[in-house]
């Protein structure tokens, strides 16, 4: 059985995405970078909510733009080969292959989805997310934790829920950046 794996950025003070501006720095970094390239090369699947699938669609053409350093490139080679599943009640079409649309998040059709996949999935987006969260989905909780404070936005982590988690990898980059993986217990 596959594993889902919870990952983002996040800053220093628990959000997944800012209300202002950026999380900070760290990310960016070629190590960095390198790292989440092999970290992520195994995954099968990309569950996606409409707003992160949007900005990872990205990804789809980046090889096409002169002059990207080989770990771009890389990354953009894994992605393409994925599938993903985005969830969304308003998107029409969607501009990657093997891309499919869900129309509603069901639990049960992930747990599906994890028991016959033979590679690992991921869940993107902190509002996804929590829906695989609450549901007891997430197997795998990877943090990647800017050094900014940003002091609002969407939490990592939704409220009113309650994890008891193992650590069992960490790592800290020249950047800055620290990597920090969890196993739900």
């Amino acid at each position: 059985m596959a594993k889902l794996i919870y990952s983002m950025i996040s800053s220093l003070d628990g959000y997944a995405e800012a209300a202002e501006g950026d999380l900070g720095t760290g990310a960016e970094d070629q190590e960095v970078h390198t790292f989440i390239n092999d970290l992520f090369r195994p995954v099968g699947t990309y569950l996606y909510g409409r707003r992160m699938y949007e900005t990872m669609l990205y990804w789809e053409t980046a090889h096409t733009e002169p002059g990207q350093p080989p770990h771009i490139l890389q990354y953009a080679r894994d992605w393409q080969a994925a599938e993903k599943v985005v969830y969304s009640t308003t998107l029409g079409s969607v501009s990657s292959a093997r891309t499919r649309i869900e129309r509603t998040f069901d639990p049960d059709a992930v747990r599906r989805l994890k028991a016959e996949a033979d590679h690992d999935l991921t869940v993107d987006g902190p509002n996804l997310a929590a829906q695989a969260i609450a549901a007891g989905l997430v197997d795998e909780y990877h943090m990647f934790i800017t050094t900014s404070v940003v002091g609002g936005g969407k939490r990592f982590f939704p409220d009113g829920v309650r994890l008891d988690l193992e650590l069992v990898e960490e790592r800290a980059f020249d950047s800055g950046l620290i990597y920090a993986r969890y196993r739900t217990r």
